[in-house]
């Protein structure tokens, strides 16, 4: 069984968008119909996250520690429970791609740490400020093979290398690029790639410190 875990902070205008995509790429014909099991970790909601996900028979769980560190280990630990053999990640204002999974899985590697992109019209968040943000991602940001970003919204890891690294720590911030130095210090495998593909949200204002 594959895993996904989602934490999510009053992510009611963009559950649904991520939920539907994470579907989509749950049934992919190149997952040979292996099971897929995704939790919502809700961290705090007062909105209608929980409500959005239950309607789509997504699982949930309730923390209420506003620390995506634990609400990614919470997840984990969930999945784990139920046999997963591999753990997938992303974020509540995130969309995958159909074959994020397949792409993943047919890299061979104990960890994989993909890149993300943002929708062209999520720009406009920024205003008249819009176009420069856009220009700078575009020369500093490295999508592609063999770069070295490190994103929970697009992260892959073996059941058991993610055992063997004790998982992610109760960090607020920073917590994807923190366990993945954990996995190097252990000796995982880890795959830098662009192959999964997903589209993250280009919020404005920051969740994080």
């Amino acid at each position: 069984m594959i895993g996904i875990c989602i934490p999510a902070h009053n992510e009611q205008d963009e559950i649904d968008a991520c939920l539907f995509s994470i579907q989509a790429c749950a049934h992919h014909p190149a997952l040979l119909d292996e099971a897929v099991q995704v939790v919502v970790v809700l961290d705090a909601c007062d909105d209608d996250t929980a409500g959005r996900a239950a309607a789509m028979g997504i699982s949930t769980l309730t923390v209420c520690a506003r620390n995506v560190g634990t609400a990614r280990a919470t997840g984990a630990e969930w999945l784990l429970s139920r046999g997963c053999r591999w753990l997938a990640f992303t974020d509540a204002d995130t969309r995958v791609s159909p074959d994020w999974l397949v792409a993943q899985l047919q890299l061979h590697a104990d960890v994989v740490c993909g890149t993300v992109g943002v929708a062209d019209e999520a720009w406009a968040l920024h205003g008249q400020f819009a176009e420069s943000v856009r220009e700078s991602f575009k020369v500093t940001y490295r999508d592609e093979d063999h770069h070295r970003h490190v994103h929970g919204a697009n992260l892959g890891i073996s059941a058991d290398w993610y055992r063997r690294s004790g998982g992610f720590g109760a960090y607020p911030c920073g917590e994807d690029q923190r366990l993945v130095d954990q996995l190097l210090a252990v000796g995982a495998h880890v795959a830098w790639s662009a192959s999964p593909r997903v589209l993250t949200s280009a919020r404005p204002t920051s969740r994080v410190e």
